[in-house]
């Protein structure tokens, strides 16, 4: 079942905000790879929006749902 705009930003917001220290754009990323599907279905923009994060992470998560296809998280 496909995680609507809101569970999505929900799910990246609580990822980047409860992230280690330096490693909150990893988090996106991880994210981006984990979701991607879902993302792609949404859009980038609303995620992020949604997830109250700088749009400029719009390049970062993008990057991540590309990569999906080509990468599995641990």
């Amino acid at each position: 079942m496909s995680k609507t705009v809101n569970e999505l930003g929900n799910i990246l917001s609580d990822m980047y905000n409860n992230a280690p220290k330096k490693e909150q754009v990893t988090m996106i990323h991880l994210f981006g790879v984990k979701y991607a599907d879902d993302i792609q279905h949404v859009g980038i923009r609303e995620v992020i929006e949604q997830a109250g994060i700088h749009s400029t992470y719009r390049t970062e998560l993008n990057k991540a749902v590309k990569l999906a296809k080509y990468v599995n998280p641990k």
